[in-house]
């Protein structure tokens, strides 16, 4: 397949600049895969969806402070987006501008009104490594500044600041690592998951530190020659004996986000046995595409996603490509919200 068979055009109002308030308000557009069916609802709705004993997972990882502001040497402006931490104060990082920074460049942290840190804090970061598209690993000579200076990323699409930096997080984000929000999520209030459990649907948390790819566009059009960048992720041991559970029950495991899918495949190819859930900790990087054979995924919840984008790939290796071809147009034309802060999907 090629990534061109992934495009379509959006009409620049409908990406969402300010996320619904409340929350669990946005449109769902539910897909019935076994009779290529499309309804739409409100997302509070999806209560009435899921059935006792069924299982929900969900990406508790956090948006770090990771946009950090500074100056070089010279004098210049230095933007730094953290994308990995690799070991105490080591990170990989997307430095702009990129061409002129190289190994051996330290960077003085300013936040963005340009305002050093404290006299106590240390604010240097020396570039270690260069690598491609902008890619670098640095050193920091104290982590502690990325609580008083860094600010939280917001993808580069939304062009609206946001008022409450929560409202890009989940409301069960527990775990600090990712540099986007797990955005399948952000419609889901304290109230509803209570009356989820309430019903007797099974909450079960997980995480995915979501990195590069998530904004990041693919440019290559073989999607063969395409490498995805790892991220981490755990599933523990607990969560993955509800999983097992769920399926001897023969209850459905329904995803919240592409993120839990991915992690949950992962382990299910790190396990080696076709229907087997074992825990997992470590690097994935499983790239999506149609043809895959989901092994522990029964439904998904998502929301609309970018042209040409592995996200998009994925949700159409899962709901089919023709149905989910469909649905975006029909959403397009209903004049659905789009991308991280807009209306979602549901997919049985």
């Amino acid at each position: 397949m090629k990534t061109s068979d992934f495009d379509y055009h959006l009409p620049p109002e409908l990406i969402a600049q300010t996320p619904m308030e409340p929350r669990d308000h946005s449109r769902l557009m539910v897909l019935h895969r076994d009779k290529s069916s499309i309804e739409h609802r409100r997302f509070f709705e999806i209560v009435d969806l899921l059935n006792p004993g069924d299982v929900l997972v969900l990406n508790e990882s956090r948006v770090i402070p990771a946009r950090l502001i500074g100056q070089r040497g010279s004098g210049g402006k230095v933007e730094v987006l953290l994308l990995r931490r690799l070991e105490p104060c080591l990170w990989e990082a997307l430095v702009r501008p990129s061409k002129r920074i190289g190994a051996g460049e330290k960077i003085k942290l300013t936040g963005k009104e340009q305002k050093p840190a404290s006299s106590t804090t240390s604010v240097g970061i020396e570039v270690l490594e260069r690598g491609e598209q902008g890619l670098r690993t640095i050193r920091f000579a104290d982590e502690a500044v990325l609580e008083e200076l860094g600010e939280t990323p917001l993808p580069p699409y939304i062009h609206s600041s946001l008022g409450d930096p929560e409202r890009y997080q989940t409301v069960y984000a527990r775990a600090n690592g990712s540099v986007a929000a797990p955005t399948a999520g952000l419609h889901f209030t304290p109230h509803l998951l209570q009356r989820l459990k309430v019903k007797g649907v099974r909450l079960v948390f997980v995480t995915l530190h979501v990195g590069l790819d998530s904004f990041r566009p693919i440019r290559v059009e073989d999607l063969t020659q395409h490498r995805m960048h790892s991220e981490y992720g755990e599933l523990g041991d607990e969560a993955a004996a509800e999983l097992a559970s769920a399926r001897a029950r023969g209850n459905r495991v329904i995803c919240v986000g592409t993120t839990a899918v991915r992690l949950l495949e992962q382990a299910a190819v790190a396990s080696g046995e076709a229907e087997a859930v074992e825990p997992f900790q470590g690097a994935t990087s499983l790239f999506i595409l149609p043809g895959h054979r989901f092994r522990l995924a029964d439904g998904l919840i998502t929301n609309f996603h970018l042209p040409r984008s592995t996200l998009l790939m994925l949700i159409s290796a899962f709901a089919g490509k023709e149905l989910i071809d469909r649905a975006y147009q029909e959403a397009i034309r209903l004049r659905y919200r789009f991308y991280s802060f807009g209306d979602a999907m549901l997919v049985l």
